[in-house]
């Protein structure tokens, strides 16, 4: 497909759960994530709140994006998001839910096109409708020698 953007990054464990990401972008910092305590010592957010955290940045900028298409220049937008950690059937953590609010600087009245703005910001969002649908994942377990020890493909 001629529309496809491969991305990428890596991770290496550091020490414990610490773990260092590099993106593979120019000029972009690595950054460190760490489990909080007892498994980590906290050192950087969990993949739990990277999770939450993209989900509401993708809303906040897809916002912004559609504020500025209908010729808007809002002052700077806020994102609170909460979620639960909840425990599925099998006992396992999972983030059945999250609420994101978004917060306009400004009254309503100050915006065009506010209706068809709220409307559509959503569609622009790549990390939000893709959770909402589902993101195929597939997993390898390599060897350093590179044998592979397990695939899972997604469905």
């Amino acid at each position: 497909m001629a529309d496809e953007v491969t991305l990428r990054l890596e991770l290496e464990q550091q020490q414990d759960y610490q773990f260092s990401i590099r993106f593979d972008e120019p000029g972009l910092a690595p950054l460190l994530t760490d489990e909080p305590p007892p498994l980590g010592a906290g050192a950087g957010p969990n993949p739990s709140l990277l999770l939450l955290a993209a989900i509401s940045n993708c809303l906040a900028a897809s916002l912004l994006f559609a504020l500025r298409k209908f010729r808007n220049e809002p002052g700077r937008l806020r994102a609170s998001v909460t979620a639960t950690r909840e425990r599925n059937p099998e006992g396992r953590w999972r983030i059945p839910r999250a609420e994101v609010t978004l917060h306009l600087p400004e009254a309503a009245g100050h915006y065009l096109n506010l209706d068809r703005i709220l409307a559509q910001f959503e569609e622009f969002c790549v990390v939000t409708q893709s959770v909402r649908e589902g993101i195929e994942v597939t997993t390898r377990v390599e060897d350093r020698n590179g044998l592979r020890l397990k695939v899972r493909e997604a469905p």
